[in-house]
């Protein structure tokens, strides 16, 4: 009868264990997406870079990343997060017209948090979230809008005088939480800012490209001190390059066509008319084949690689200009010595990536990427079904150290519900190996029953009291 007992103990244990381990939340795989605006891809030949060689050594380094057309702020940082070219999400300039909404769109006015704009795609942090996890984002361009209804788990309203060490601090704190975030967001205005204003090729970009280099350093140190950085994947890219301008090389449109004709509604280099009602076979023909330096391009005939015609919001006229030359309605307007916003081909537009985690080969370098490939990708590290996307898992599979896609982890409920799931599934656990207690006690009972007199059945009966309070 003691074997018996110790047996059972045994198996309590066993089974109250394997019950606990498979209702407790497994290990999210961790990743944070962080954006450097306007980092160009050769930045780091300029000076010496210690922090991001630290990541590249241990890590992955893509050469060239073919960002989508066209090559400026919103419409890359939402094709990074929905692996969806511009043309797909919706959000096609920094400056838009809706002519179904019959409004407009600009990054810096309140417009910007109108849902309906970007509403056409779903970004990572949503569909992170239907999986049942969470996500937090700073300052990333359409994080602080409720697209299809839904927020980051933590995010930041959008406040430019936010330094970078304060919005590290809140992604830690998150990573960090009782209720942890798994994916997160992070955006720094810089280098773009400076190369506007300064040029690319100025020397003085070189003290702005060091200051980006420290600050990845205190973002590395921070996910040390935190206990973070050795389960964390990091990557560090950036949505567009930046080409040097110059004063020599400006085209007025008011030298080939009234003004009064059409709306500038997109700024140089790719700029946007909508030409006024019934004007648009005389605007076109005005600008068309005018210039030798900008291409006049009819919307239906915009080149099929750019993957930019298909929506509404692509206004019936582009023109293009050539790499370094700069379009304005005339010259009262301001002038920048950097700019971006050119074919997508262009070395110059093509901005960094730079990789580090559990997640990613060691030591490896890759030619070349498509920023749409590098939402299946973040997909896969996150192990979530992506939703529907331009890009390919397979174009960039060799940067893991997996061989094979990670498949996507099972869908688990909400945050709240999945609190309440865990301790259901406990009490379910501890009810059944109850159960199969008072079984398996009842089968040793009989047993025992059947070789004990009846006189010393009183004997029997505390021994099994005692066991069903084990």
């Amino acid at each position: 009868m003691e074997n018996c007992l110790v047996r059972v103990n045994y198996l309590v244990i066993v089974i109250l264990l394997t019950v606990l381990s498979s209702c407790s939340p497994g290990e999210l795989n961790k990743l944070l997406l962080v954006s450097f605006d306007g980092f160009r891809w050769d930045y780091l030949q300029r000076v010496t870079t210690p922090n991001f060689d630290a990541l590249i050594k241990d890590g992955v380094q893509v050469k060239h990343v073919e960002n989508v057309y066209i090559t400026k702020t919103y419409p890359n940082h939402y094709t990074m997060v929905t692996g969806l070219y511009a043309e797909s999400h919706g959000i096609v300039a920094n400056e838009m017209y809706d002519p179904s909404l019959n409004q407009a769109f600009s990054m810096n006015k309140m417009d910007v948090y109108d849902s309906r704009w970007w509403d056409e795609a779903e970004p990572l942090w949503v569909t992170n979230q239907r999986a049942g996890h969470r996500s937090g984002a700073v300052m990333w361009p359409g994080s602080d809008v409720e697209i299809r209804g839904t927020y980051p788990t933590h995010y930041l309203l959008y406040n430019s005088s936010v330094s970078f060490e304060v919005r590290v601090q809140k992604l830690i704190d998150w990573f960090k939480s009782k209720e942890a975030i798994n994916f997160g967001v992070l955006y720094w205005e810089e280098p773009d800012e400076s190369g506007h204003s300064l040029g690319p090729e100025s020397p003085l970009m070189n003290a702005v490209i060091t200051d980006i280099d420290e600050k990845l350093g205190f973002l590395v140190e921070q996910l040390k001190s935190a206990g973070l950085f050795d389960t964390m994947n990091i990557i560090i890219t950036s949505d567009h390059g930046m080409t040097a301008m110059s004063t020599e090389k400006i085209i007025e449109l008011d030298n080939y066509v009234n003004g009064d004709l059409y709306t500038i509604i997109d700024k140089s280099p790719v700029v946007a008319i909508l030409p006024k009602e019934g004007k648009f076979d005389e605007v076109y023909s005005a600008l068309v084949n005018k210039n030798p330096n900008m291409t006049v391009y009819n919307r239906e005939d915009i080149p099929d690689h750019y993957n930019y015609k298909q929506n509404a919001r692509i206004m019936p006229i582009i023109i293009e200009a050539k790499e370094g030359w700069t379009i304005v309605q005339n010259k009262n307007g301001t002038f920048m010595l950097g700019n971006h916003g050119y074919d997508n081909r262009l070395p110059s537009m093509h901005p960094l990536f730079v990789a580090h985690g559990p997640a990613f080969r060691q030591g490896y370098k890759k030619d070349g990427m498509r920023s749409v490939d590098l939402y299946p990708l973040m997909c896969s590290i996150l192990g979530i079904q992506p939703s529907p996307n331009n890009g390919s898992l397979s174009n960039v599979q060799d940067l893991l150290k997996q061989t094979h896609p990670t498949q996507p982890i099972p869908h688990i409920p909400q945050v709240r519900e999945s609190s309440y799931a865990w301790v259901l599934g406990v009490l379910l656990g501890i009810a059944l190996v109850i159960g199969f207690l008072i079984g398996f006690v009842k089968q040793v009972t009989d047993r025992q029953l059947s070789v004990v007199p009846h006189t010393n059945l009183e004997i029997v009966q505390p021994l099994l009291q005692a066991d069903l309070h084990l």
